[in-house]
């Protein structure tokens, strides 16, 4: 399984063009199980190589910036990608209208550092991705936070087993949420270890 993004793995965009509507529904269908609902306003994205791949040739088709954009697109995306211990989430606050989803985040600051996964026994604390704070210094939180899921030898097993209720858990004062997992969902996130 690939881990990391390479120059090699990019579509020339001329092709990527000719298959971009098969690739995106394709992609939608492989993000269905790899999403999961918290609360009202949570929604985890939980991504892998294809998510990542696919939103680097995105980027590039869209803004068209060649390969110093490349340089910069592989520099952020591929961190995202499991490493093989880990599940990554793209955690986002979805609220529609702006003035309202701008008063939640004031209230949310530090959001990203109360999430974890329960399982089996088990509690998997997120770590924030450390490319740059989420929370502003007047406590104002990202509406999009990037969290890494490490897990020991121990707790990839009990998590792959077929059935294992995985609860994804949001602990913040003025957001505490779970959702449960739909099986197709741990299902899919499984494939992600080692």
């Amino acid at each position: 399984m690939k881990r990391q993004i390479a120059r090699e793995d990019i579509m020339p965009l001329d092709v990527y063009g000719e298959q971009r509507r098969d690739l995106r529904r394709r992609m939608s269908e492989t993000k269905k199980t790899r999403r999961l609902h918290i609360g009202p306003h949570a929604v985890a994205h939980f991504e892998s190589f294809d998510t990542m791949w696919y939103q680097v040739q995105e980027m590039l088709y869209i803004e068209k910036g060649g390969d110093e954009q490349l340089v910069g697109e592989l520099a952020a995306y591929n961190p995202l990608i499991p490493n093989g211990r880990e599940l990554v989430a793209t955690v986002m606050f979805e609220i529609e209208d702006e003035d309202r989803r701008r008063r939640f985040l004031a209230t949310v600051g530090g959001v990203e550092e109360v999430m974890a996964l329960d399982f089996a026994g088990e509690r998997v604390k997120g770590v924030p991705e450390a490319d740059l704070d989420r929370t502003s210094a007047d406590g104002k939180a990202s509406s999009v936070q990037f969290v890494h899921f490490p897990f020991t030898a121990a707790q990839v097993a009990k998590f792959k087993a077929p059935g294992t209720q995985v609860a994804f858990a949001i602990e913040h004062p003025n957001y505490t949420h779970a959702a449960v997992m739909p099986e197709p969902v741990r299902a899919a996130l499984a494939g992600d270890f080692e």
